[in-house]
């Protein structure tokens, strides 16, 4: 029994060890600029990576001083911990699964269409109450201005790969046929009844285009593609505690014994 005790304390551990990948990617997460303006995934990720590490403590002393009534916690907690956990890696998977960027014609970078994207994900963004603070958020970052001291002609500018956010908000809609002087500074546009957003695209500084659609798209696409990534690294953790719970419910299950 000793020995089942003090596997289940080395395993509970692991467990701690695992909750540090996921409390990392909200870490991760809450530090990239257009995540830490839209406030949505990081604080979730972060709580359950708490979760699972307050639980593996609580079964990693459970084991090693033998407390029957702290073990079986830990077995009931950490099952709800993984389903949790679980819940969410299909979650981000589901609202990720659609958007992509298309391409323009003589331009390496992607133009995003907030059409595009699931309607989950679309919500969090239209609502001008929510996106007025989003674009007080990003207007502040150096998304944009960064642009100016790295392009200074058209052409490398055409042939630059941008961000989905750079893409969206710095600049306007390619199909607007406004004429390059610098990066966020566009003049004559040939046709603005192509899109609303034509309209919406202003050379001040401070707006760019930060009230366009295609900017909520690129928010999007930027959101998609860091979710996607910190999905991945939930996802193996996610695998790793289930053959890690599984281990020590057969540790207790012989300690019992």
């Amino acid at each position: 029994m000793a020995l089942s005790n003090n596997v289940i304390g080395a395993i509970n551990f692991i467990v701690m060890l695992l909750s540090i990948p996921i409390i990392g990617a909200g870490i991760w997460l809450a530090t990239e600029p257009d995540n830490s303006c839209i406030k949505i995934l990081q604080w979730p990720v972060i709580l359950i990576g708490i979760l699972i590490l307050v639980v593996a403590v609580a079964g990693f002393i459970g084991g090693f001083c033998r407390i029957p009534w702290l073990l079986i916690f830990y077995l009931v907690a950490m099952l709800i911990a993984i389903i949790l956990l679980a819940c969410l890696v299909g979650f981000i998977y589901m609202v990720t699964i659609r958007g992509h960027g298309h391409l323009e014609p003589s331009r390496s970078y992607l133009e995003y269409h907030l059409d595009d994207y699931s309607g989950w994900l679309r919500r969090r963004v239209r609502s001008s109450y929510k996106w007025d603070r989003i674009r007080s958020c990003l207007s502040s970052t150096n998304t944009c201005a960064g642009l100016n001291q790295t392009y200074s002609t058209a052409l490398d500018f055409f042939n630059a790969h941008l961000s989905p956010l750079q893409s969206g908000c710095c600049k306007p809609p390619t199909q607007c046929g406004y004429t390059f002087v610098n990066p966020t500074y566009w003049i004559s546009p040939i046709n603005i009844a192509a899109d609303m957003d034509c309209l919406q695209w202003s050379n001040e500084q401070t707006q760019l285009c930060y009230n366009c659609d295609s900017c909520k798209a690129g928010l999007l696409a930027n959101l998609k593609k860091e979710w996607r990534i910190a999905d991945i690294i939930l996802l193996i953790t996610l695998i790793a505690l289930v053959c890690v719970y599984l281990i020590g419910c057969c540790a207790f299950r012989n300690a019992k014994t």
